[in-house]
């Protein structure tokens, strides 16, 4: 596991959390990096992504709006604030780092993901 996400824990409906990620042997500024979330009995699913310069972002319909991912490049961290939590956004969510350092192609596929950490959980209470 190359990369280290943290930051989950229970939160009710409305509150905020954010996860961080980073790593201990990547150089997490060479790549564009992602938030992937898998909740019970669904499959994995793209949160949001951000190139290596943190100028361009992008989102799933589902979180727009709600949640921010952003980096600094100094502390090699990314970061994923996520306000206005819903019960449906109970998930482990995992950071990846992508196969470049600009989303060139389908960013919201876990296959173009090279490196993953081992997830945190979030769980939003009703």
């Amino acid at each position: 596991v190359q990369l280290q996400a943290s930051g989950g824990g229970l939160v009710q409906a409305g509150g905020s959390l954010r996860l961080s990620c980073t790593s201990s042997t990547l150089t997490l500024s060479s790549y564009a990096m992602g938030w992937f979330r898998q909740a019970p009995g669904k499959e994995r699913e793209f949160v949001a992504a951000i190139v290596w310069s943190g100028t361009i972002t992008r989102y799933a319909d589902s979180v727009k709006g709600r949640f921010a991912i952003s980096r600094d490049n100094t502390k090699n961290t990314v970061f994923l604030q996520m306000n206005s939590l819903k019960p449906e956004d109970t998930a482990v969510y995992y950071c990846a780092s992508y196969r470049h350092p600009y989303l060139d192609g389908p960013y919201y596929s876990e296959d173009t993901y090279t490196n993953w950490g081992q997830g945190t959980l979030v769980t939003v209470s009703s």
